[in-house]
């Protein structure tokens, strides 16, 4: 078969990191299915495989799962068609189209067999990411429980780039009780015009929230408006960002405290009334945690996802004690959760924000717009099987 793959010895800027090569197609186990892949989305993880950075996902899958193959094939977003089955499978058979939800983990894993959030269990990797044989191939290996019905209303490119930043988001905004979006809930929405923004601002929207959106450049302002957000807030507006300064420094921590104040009163501005976020949805990190922590409500959620600007993060824990805040991380979703979010989708609630789609020969391009941060708001695809833009879509 034909795939996109890194290997060690291309690790660096996407484009040249990423090439196509012929593979052999994978065995499946009697858990796991076969996919003809007719779509990929694009994630920012695969352009950390690219890289080799912060992880050697070769050298990881090597030592973790002990598999031998000396490339990476990824790919975290799937939309195709059920090629074939291992003998266990029950759940789907092939002919059905499928999208693919990015949770992988051994099922025979304790915690697993327990019953219990299988996201928490320590087998636990993102199928494409930390494993071999994800949708940059024309046939993708995934467990059976990631399948889910394909919306019929998508084409394939539209159901392919949408799922694991939306479920990801939906874990974040709607799985950890009691901090869920409620009605009338402000939420603020970091990176509002990205993948998983872009997600958010719907997800709670739709569950009655008040969505609030931070941008970086003006000309993202109308697309947060139009997919939910109540107000937006352009960070460029704001100098303080960064590691918070030494609380004993009363200088630089005043200045610091002055910024943070002033975005917490763009809040209220944008909100209308002197309300400040239940949730905090964060994936920058540590050029924005400092802040996020401390505009959060009383009894709110700071829920993160990743760390894009750094992993060292500082807080004035005096404001997160005080006012017993929550600072929860937040990984992928399980079963229950991508099916929820995908009901939204099809149902026409949620745009999967399709913003530009490319051929397959141009996979290494789109993950190097997505690591010069110069791709398009929203969610990019690529075709894999699918011979071009908008093939389908049934109603």
């Amino acid at each position: 078969m034909h795939a996109f793959a890194v290997r060690q010895n291309r690790f660096g800027q996407p484009r040249s990191a990423w090439q196509r090569e012929v593979l052999p197609t994978p065995p499946i186990r009697d858990d796991e299915v076969l996919i003809y892949v007719m779509a990929t989305g694009i994630n920012y993880n695969n352009v950390w495989a690219a890289l080799g950075f912060p992880v050697d996902v070769i050298a990881e899958r090597q030592k973790a799962l002990g598999e031998k193959e000396d490339f990476h094939a990824g790919g975290s977003d799937c939309a195709g068609i059920v090629w074939a089955v291992g003998k266990s499978v029950t759940n789907v058979r092939p002919g059905d189209e499928v999208v693919v939800h990015s949770g992988w983990w051994d099922p025979n894993d304790p915690w697993v067999l327990s019953g219990k959030d299988p996201m928490l269990a320590e087998s636990t990797r993102i199928w494409g990411y930390q494993t071999n044989y994800g949708s940059y191939c024309q046939f993708a290996r995934a467990q059976a429980h990631q399948c889910i019905a394909k919306p019929a209303r998508l084409t394939w490119e539209e159901a392919a780039c949408y799922l694991l930043c939306a479920s990801t988001a939906y874990r974040m905004l709607m799985g950890w009780h009691p901090n869920i979006v409620e009605k009338g809930d402000v939420v603020l929405v970091w990176g509002a015009a990205g993948g998983l923004g872009s997600m958010a601002l719907q997800i709670a929207r739709e569950a009655g929230g008040r969505p609030v959106a931070v941008v970086s450049d003006e000309s993202k302002r109308q697309f947060c408006l139009d997919h939910g957000a109540v107000g937006v807030i352009n960070r460029n507006d704001f100098n303080h960002w960064g590691k918070m300064p030494d609380t004993n420094d009363a200088a630089a921590y005043g200045n610091w405290a002055k910024g943070a104040r002033a975005f917490g009163k763009a809040i209220w501005d944008a909100v209308g009334e002197k309300v400040s976020p239940r949730i905090v949805f964060e994936h920058p990190g540590e050029a924005t945690l400092p802040t996020s922590g401390f505009v959060c409500a009383t009894g709110g959620m700071i829920v993160i996802c990743a760390g894009t600007t750094g992993y060292n993060i500082t807080m004035d824990l005096r404001y997160h004690w005080m006012r017993q805040k929550r600072l929860q991380g937040s990984h992928l979703s399980n079963d229950e959760q991508a099916l929820e979010v995908t009901k939204l989708v099809a149902a026409g609630r949620i745009d999967p924000c399709l913003s530009r789609t490319f051929p397959f020969d141009e996979l290494g391009e789109a993950h190097q717009l997505m690591h010069d941060n110069k791709h398009p708001s929203g969610n990019m695809a690529v075709l894999v099987n699918a011979l071009k833009p908008g093939e389908g879509r049934k109603a």
